[in-house]
């Protein structure tokens, strides 16, 4: 089981974003009470007015050198964990550097 999954070309990505944080990071993952795997992220913008959605879309895009506007926030908006979709993601470059990132954190 993987924290994200194909949907024709694109990726879809289910995040735990911590807002507020001291420092940005994407990288490891969170298991949920259902075993379930998210993506761990952490931005330091607040959970007001969708800044954490936007800085979440933003750290991703440039972590994964993906547009930030083919990064879509599906559901979870007002929530910590939330699916987004990459349009044109699930191929390629884009999910290699994801994979790296969770790696990275030592967490495959």
């Amino acid at each position: 089981m993987t924290a994200w999954s194909r949907d024709g070309d694109d990726l879809l990505l289910r995040v735990r974003l911590t807002p507020g944080a001291a420092r940005e990071e994407i990288g490891g993952v969170w298991t949920d009470e259902k075993g379930v795997l998210w993506l761990s992220a952490r931005v330091r913008a607040v959970p007001e007015k969708g800044k954490a959605n936007a800085a979440l879309i933003a750290l991703l895009g440039k972590r994964l050198d993906w547009p930030k506007s083919a990064i879509l926030v599906e559901s979870g908006d007002t929530n910590r964990l939330k699916r987004l979709r990459m349009k044109g993601g699930g191929e390629g470059a884009a999910l290699q550097r994801l994979s790296a990132m969770i790696e990275e954190q030592g967490q495959a």
